[in-house]
């Protein structure tokens, strides 16, 4: 018995041991039982100098009242999401943000455990953003003109479908009414917002975009809305993205990303254009035109409760989806010829467009990262072919190459036919390519596949394996 209870408080060790995340455990009389590494990078501390000692000890400037974990074990109700300031043993100032859990036996409560994100260093980017864009604001409109640098016109296409909605939105950029723009990932959606700012009034006005996707819900707001002095510890007087673009435009990318409440206070500022300050009861009125997008459609968004139905209707006022590359095939040897000429500039190279084959393989591939995708492949390819010659399919990605070789099934080969091993080649394919498309950014390839991260993780596993 107290040999498996040793190798169970192994394994849990090990297991918390492995979590990218802060762990923090204390027993009922404030002593620290289990603290990791994560944890202790996020407190500036060495484990040794916490693990084993009473809380306060560890961190002085705390007290029973203001740490979280001495307060859940007092009260034996768990703490979400909730920001703390304190000083580490060694005087330097920590910003964290907590989840506290009371850890229960039966009836009876043995300790709590606190889940640490770092706060400091995302809260300080957050500012510097902030600042730049304070900054960026204060100066010439002509300067703030920079921002953007496209107009609709390097939207290229000789697609007729696509080439109408770019005349559609010509005209319709004119007015102050808030726009929704759906597309998948690489389709220009951002190219395309800036080209409606720069065919708008206020085109020598503020074009501010953020992504929603890249921000904690905690700092989306303050960085949206700005802040009140003394709305937190440390907390300033700060304009929101909402105050310096006023007179322009805000982009909000990954707009379903956006937090349900943070969604129902950009309705009422769309609806009345009056922004309130986090921590403040006074409201500053904003003349502001609100361009989001997504990479979702917005009937899934709405099924999914990502996306408020009734902040929908109010951007629904001019909706745009551009299309895949996949739907305008047309676009695909268009763009693959500019493309070559332009990094036939960019290289000092001389390519005298592609073999046919190869342009069978570009008009038949389903672009899955769209005209990005295209965009890498070509640059690629210019860089690994040799110089005054087409571009040829040998060129191509090996990636590319593999699933070109891998979708064709050799009915010849009697193994070939298994449906277990082509399955298990078309997902490990489809991971390689959303992990290229990435640049391997897991979290990114996990929602091109539209699987969860831990799924993503798993299956890497395996095929590392």
């Amino acid at each position: 018995m107290v040999l498996l209870t040793t190798l169970t408080q192994e394994v849990l060790t090990a297991i918390l041991k492995c979590i990218d995340e802060g762990i923090h455990v204390v027993n009922t009389e404030g002593k620290t039982i289990f603290y990791n590494e994560v944890a202790a990078t996020h407190d500036g501390m060495d484990v040794k100098e916490v693990q084993g000692k009473y809380l306060l000890d560890a961190f002085p400037s705390l007290t029973e009242d203001s740490s979280t974990l001495l307060k859940v074990i007092k009260t034996g109700k768990p703490i979400y999401n909730q920001t703390q300031v304190y000083m580490n043993l060694h005087g330097t100032r920590i910003d964290t943000m907590n989840t506290t859990l009371p850890i229960f036996l039966g009836n009876e409560i043995i300790g709590a455990v606190e889940i640490a994100k770092d706060y400091s260093r995302m809260k300080l980017l957050a500012e510097r953003l902030l600042d730049l864009q304070k900054g960026l604001n204060k100066s010439s409109r002509k300067k703030a003109l920079k921002q953007v640098t496209y107009t609709l016109n390097d939207l290229l296409t000789v697609n007729p479908g696509f080439q109408r909605m770019k005349d559609g939105a010509k005209k319709l950029a004119k007015s102050d009414a808030p726009i929704l723009v759906y597309g998948e990932s690489g389709t220009g959606k951002e190219l395309f917002v800036q080209g409606m700012h720069h065919e708008s009034h206020r085109s020598n006005a503020p074009f501010i975009a953020q992504n929603c996707a890249a921000i904690p819900e905690t700092l989306l707001e303050s960085i949206l809305f700005g802040t009140a002095k003394g709305s937190y510890t440390g907390a300033i007087d700060r304009k929101g993205l909402f105050e310096l673009a006023d007179g322009g435009t805000l982009f909000l990318d990954e707009l379903h990303t956006m937090p349900i409440e943070i969604q129902a206070k950009l309705l009422r500022v769309l609806e009345d254009g009056m922004v309130r300050r986090v921590g403040s009861s006074q409201s500053i009125l904003v003349n502001v035109r609100v361009i989001a997008a997504m990479n979702v459609s917005p009937s899934k968004a709405l099924q999914e409760q990502t996306l408020r139905a009734d902040l929908y209707y109010r951007l629904n006022v001019f909706t745009f989806s551009l299309p895949p590359l996949r739907e305008r095939k047309e676009d695909i040897l268009f763009l693959t010829a500019y493309f070559i000429k332009e990094f036939n500039q960019k290289l000092h190279k001389n390519i005298n467009g592609y073999e046919k084959k190869l342009g069978l393989f570009l008009t038949n591939y389903h672009w899955p990262g769209n005209v990005r995708e295209l965009k890498h492949t070509i640059e690629y390819m210019m860089n690994v072919c040799e110089a005054g010659e087409q571009l040829r399919y040998e060129d191509l990605p090996s990636l590319l190459k593999h699933l070109t070789g891998t979708a064709t099934i050799d009915s010849g080969e009697q193994e070939n036919l298994s449906l277990r091993k082509n399955l298990e080649r078309l997902e490990r394919d489809l991971i390689m390519n959303a992990l290229e498309l990435s640049e391997g950014n897991i979290n990114q390839a996990a929602k091109l596949l539209e699987i969860p991260r831990q799924t993503l993780q798993y299956k890497l596993k395996k095929i590392i394996d």
